[in-house]
């Protein structure tokens, strides 16, 4: 597993953090695409460690994700690309996992400074933007040119960011744009 080193600054304003990031010398590298997701308890009732499988209209993944604590260097990871979103889903349906949760979300992705960063719009909740680099300093540095200081950011995943706004993310079969 390597160490993901990602923060998400919560609450933002898509258009203006995307006007923003270009201000400051970055660029925009793909167009908004929608993400869907089957993500699947390793153990059930251990939610510090899960498997997702995603497809992001270019191709699909599967990652095992740990969580080790909340801060920009607290998640592990191990991912590998799948030639079929749907096929992958059935195998590991047939190796007896079963998807906790369906959920899709919009992403636009961006490049500044050698750090990745993707405006994230999910339903229910406030967009947020997501820093990611390869190192944790790099990921503060990166925040602070767009305005923001290492108090605003946060290295909470998805569940924790519902939670915030009074969502249980882990109760929802389904987390679609269609069913908000």
């Amino acid at each position: 597993m390597h160490t993901e080193y990602e923060a998400k600054v919560l609450d933002i304003d898509p258009q203006a953090t995307a006007l923003a990031i270009i201000a400051r010398g970055g660029r925009r590298t793909a167009d908004t695409i929608m993400l869907r997701r089957y993500v699947y308890d390793i153990v059930p009732g251990d939610t510090s460690r899960w498997i997702r499988l995603r497809d992001n209209e270019f191709g699909s993944s599967l990652t095992v994700k740990e969580i080790r604590h909340d801060g920009i260097d607290g998640t592990d990871e191990v991912e590998v690309e799948v030639s079929s979103f749907e096929t992958m889903n059935d195998l590991l349906g047939r190796l007896g996992f079963v998807a906790r949760n369906y959920q899709e979300n919009r992403r636009t992705s961006f490049e500044l400074d050698g750090a990745q960063l993707e405006i994230d719009e999910w339903p229910m909740i406030p967009p947020y933007l997501e820093i990611e680099a390869q190192r944790r300093d790099e990921v503060v540095r990166i925040a602070q040119l767009l305005g923001y200081g290492e108090d605003q950011l946060t290295g909470e995943n998805t569940v924790k960011v519902y939670a915030r706004h009074g969502i249980d993310l882990l109760s929802l079969g389904r987390v679609c744009f269609s069913d908000s």
